[in-house]
């Protein structure tokens, strides 16, 4: 007869397919929230183009919202032990249009 394992409970057995481990690239987050959820669109914005598209959304309760960033907090404060300071452009910061660099022509 097994014996009862609490650990075993608390296990989830998580899926990572190729495409999503690959990852996506994004340069800006806009928060939104009513009262029962929390909306995070995850965008690219790229150089010199007036349009940006969403490449993710994902929709949370205020619970796991605020499990999310408790949870980057920590990792912030792992990185920062390890990596030093990440610096901050501050409050006036404004996402450039043209990344600061000159345009091109094609």
């Amino acid at each position: 007869m097994a014996q009862y394992d609490p650990k075993e409970e608390n296990q989830i057995n998580i899926e990572l397919s190729e495409e999503i481990a690959e990852g996506t690239y994004v340069n800006l987050a806009m928060i939104a929230h009513s009262n029962s959820e929390f909306v995070v669109d995850f965008i690219r914005v790229m150089p010199g183009l007036p349009k940006a598209k969403v490449k993710s959304r994902i929709v949370l309760t205020p619970e796991h919202a605020k499990r999310l960033l408790d949870a980057l907090k920590d990792n912030i404060q792992k990185y920062e032990a390890s990596f030093g300071n990440i610096v901050s452009s501050g409050d006036d910061f404004q996402f450039p249009m043209n990344f600061g660099g000159t345009m091109g022509e094609a």
